[in-house]
C-alpha cells in the first residue's frame, strides 16, 4: 500500500476531502504507466467497476506472515506484500504518521482508531487474493477491457492500476471507513513532501 502520485496539484492537505473516491481512483489510473494519454471517460469507466469489484469481494482470508518495519516514511510505504513466501510488511512509522495526520485533519469519523492498520492488512491481502487465485481473472472481466474479440469470444486484457483501486475499495468497505484510503494516502503524500516539511526523527 504505497502513497501514490496521483497528479493533484493542491498544496492544502485539507482541500483534498472535496475530491471524491472515484475521481481519486481515476487519478491513480492517469497517473500509471501505460495509461498516458488514456481517454478521460473510459479511465472513469474502469476506475467505477474496479472499486464496485473491490467493494464486492467476499472477506479475504490472509495466510502471508506480517513483518512490522519503521523505514516507510523515505520509501513512502504504508505496506508492501511480497508473494516468496507471501509476507506483508508493515511499516509502523509510517502508519503512526497516518493516525496522526486523521487527527489533525479532524477525519476519525472516516477513519476509526487503529482502521489505517486494519486497512493496510486488508488492502495487501487482496493483491495477494488477485495474485494467486481466480479472483484475477474475474476483475479483468469486470473491467470489460477487450483487446482480442474470435467471433464470439473475447479476450479480457489487463488494466494496469485496477488491482490498486480494487484493494482500497475492498479496505474501505471490509474496515467500514467512511472514505477510501486513496484519501488518506493521497493526504499523506502531500503532508510529507510539500515545501518546509520538518523532517521527523524516529
Amino acid at each position: 500500500m504505497t502513497t501514490p502520485h496521483l497528479g493533484h496539484r493542491e498544496t492544502d492537505v485539507t482541500d483534498l476531502a472535496s475530491i471524491d473516491d472515484v475521481e481519486w481512483a481515476v487519478r491513480l489510473l492517469a497517473a500509471t504507466p501505460t495509461h498516458e494519454g488514456r481517454d478521460r471517460r473510459l479511465l472513469r469507466q474502469w476506475a467505477t467497476r474496479a472499486d464496485a469489484f473491490g467493494s464486492r469481494l467476499a472477506p479475504v482470508p490472509s495466510t502471508a506472515r506480517v513483518i512490522e518495519r519503521d523505514d516507510g516514511l523515505e520509501r513512502m510505504l504504508l505496506a508492501r506484500y511480497t508473494s516468496r513466501p507471501p509476507t506483508v510488511e508493515l511499516y509502523t512509522d509510517t502508519l503512526a504518521r497516518a493516525e496522526e495526520l486523521v487527527d489533525a485533519l479532524g477525519w476519525r469519523a472516516w477513519y476509526p482508531p487503529g482502521s489505517v492498520r486494519a486497512a493496510a492488512l486488508a488492502h495487501e491481502a487482496v493483491h495477494a487474493h488477485l495474485h494467486h487465485g481466480p479472483a484475477k481473472a474475474a476483475l479483468k472481466r469486470a473491467l470489460g477491457h477487450t483487446v482480442l474479440r474470435l467471433g464470439r469470444h473475447r479476450v479480457s486484457g489487463h488494466v494496469a492500476g485496477a488491482e490498486e483501486v480494487a484493494a482500497h475499495a475492498y479496505a474501505r468497505t471490509v474496515c467500514g471507513l467512511g472514505r477510501s484510503p486513496l484519501l488518506l494516502t493521497a493526504a499523506l503524500r502531500t503532508a510529507l513532501t510539500r515545501p518546509g516539511r520538518q523532517r521527523r526523527e524516529n
